[in-house]
């Protein structure tokens, strides 16, 4: 299932929101884009009931997928890990059930985008509100990859199944609006095994905010002695353009038994992809450069070498030679009526002298360097020089009322000190008077 908490349609691999496909089972066509490395768990926990028994195994774990995309932007390298601990009933009379943990899953596929399905966008449509609002019928054709992995037999799982086997598959998506998809996958898996498989999951999604999405999804298992199914919703939350989490849960079904899945996780990418720069021409067009080394590859370089060896090369005239020859030959034909004196006069083949580098002395570099410096105060334009000179006017006025504040403030300490002298003496006076008095 591919959760896309993103605003508008997909138009390329890489996109500026994390494209992850938990938490459900699907897989969507689209790669995570050149430059991403991805990781996406879910921490799973299962219950079952058999038939006609009362026994209910109980198992969890945790699901690890890495996913990235180095040599094209269609195709994409992923290794999906589960690591389980699983409830194994009736082991003998004594013992009614025990556990075994181990990883039941180390698959290492690749995925290719063969065909990507472009839409319309019918929102700058102005003559028509019909055509700008009813629906888009090519929206039915999904846009298609081709899957193909192995399950490794590098370590023994739970499951005994340590074999290599190939498992192919087709994936489709749909965009039926720029909210809500449709996504198909059809697998055949354990290839040249005993118990080869065959499967289905179909996952419809809906993006209801910008940051929430939700989806229902249905799975199904055939092999040669069981049939088995699940349906299961589950929602997803952006936390950052980076970072979703998600949860889900779903009912197990099959011939003997049932039960349910619940899980949680995360899924992170680290960001390191870089757009490449296409050239256009003047109506827009992209302009095909040759490939860099890089791209080609060394074969290919030295191929390309080896055959420049064998072709023609152009022989071209530079104009200033043949202008000289042109100018020879016209003075030979002039001078030819003349005598041998004039002979001399034929222009001669120049020679190439080399350029002797005089030496310059440090007080003429000075000189040049001043000269250059009052040229470049002469050139500025006017408009420099006004806001130049404004701003040394400014200075000045804000010099001289500094200096104006400075004298208020001691005229009124002055003031002050003589009113207090002046209060002092009065004081004096009466207290004489009153001595007086008395």
């Amino acid at each position: 299932m591919c959760i896309l908490l993103l605003t508008g349609t997909i138009s390329a691999q890489y996109t500026n929101v994390i494209n992850s496909n938990r938490p459900g089972l699907s897989e969507s066509p689209y790669s995570v884009g050149t430059g991403v490395y991805q990781l996406e768990t879910s921490f799973f926990y299962t219950e079952t009931s058999k038939y006609p028994t009362f026994y209910r195994p109980q198992s969890y774990g945790a699901d690890f997928l890495l996913r990235s995309s180095f040599l094209n932007e269609k195709l994409e390298f992923n290794i999906n890990l589960a690591y389980q601990n699983q409830e194994v009933g009736f082991q003998n009379i004594f013992n009614s059930s025990y556990r075994q943990p181990g990883l039941s899953k180390l698959v290492v596929a690749a995925k290719y985008l063969v065909y990507e399905k472009k839409y319309e966008d019918k929102s700058k449509e102005i003559r028509s509100w019909v055509a700008r609002n009813s629906f888009d019928w090519k929206r039915l054709i999904p846009s298609v990859a081709i899957y193909a992995g192995a399950n490794t037999g590098i370590v023994e799982n739970i499951y005994k199944t340590n074999r290599f086997s190939p498992k192919v598959g087709i994936l489709l998506q749909n965009d039926l609006s720029d909210n809500f998809n449709i996504i198909t996958n059809m697998f055949y898996d354990r290839i040249g095994t005993k118990l080869p498989e065959l499967s289905y999951i179909i996952t419809a999604t809906y993006n209801y905010k910008p940051r929430w999405s939700i989806f229902i999804e249905n799975q199904s298992m055939f092999d040669k002695y069981q049939y088995q199914s699940n349906i299961g919703t589950g929602i997803a939350f952006l936390l950052n353009r980076n970072l979703q989490m998600n949860s889900s849960i779903r009912l197990l079904a099959d011939g003997r038994s049932s039960g349910f899945y619940s899980s949680f996780g995360a899924s992170y990418r680290l960001d390191r992809h870089v757009d490449k720069l296409i050239n256009t021409g003047e109506k827009g067009k992209s302009i095909k450069k040759g490939r860099s080394f890089a791209k080609k590859g060394f074969l290919k370089n030295w191929s390309n070498k080896f055959k420049n060896l064998f072709r023609k090369k152009d022989k071209r005239v530079s104009t200033k030679k043949t202008n000289l020859k042109k100018e020879t030959i016209q003075s030979i034909n002039n001078n030819s009526s003349t005598d041998e004196k004039n002979k001399n006069d034929l222009p001669k083949k120049s020679l190439r002298v080399k350029p002797v580098r005089k030496r310059i002395s440090p007080t003429k570099i000075k000189v040049k360097k001043e000269s250059a410096k009052k040229r470049k105060k002469d050139e500025q334009p006017d408009s420099e020089k006004n806001t130049k000179e404004l701003e040394k006017e400014i200075k000045e006025l804000e010099k001289e009322l500094k200096k104006d504040n400075k004298k208020l403030k001691r005229e009124r300490k002055k003031e002050e000190n003589r009113n207090n002298k002046k209060d002092k003496k009065r004081k004096r006076r009466k207290q004489k008077d009153e001595d007086e008095e008395e």
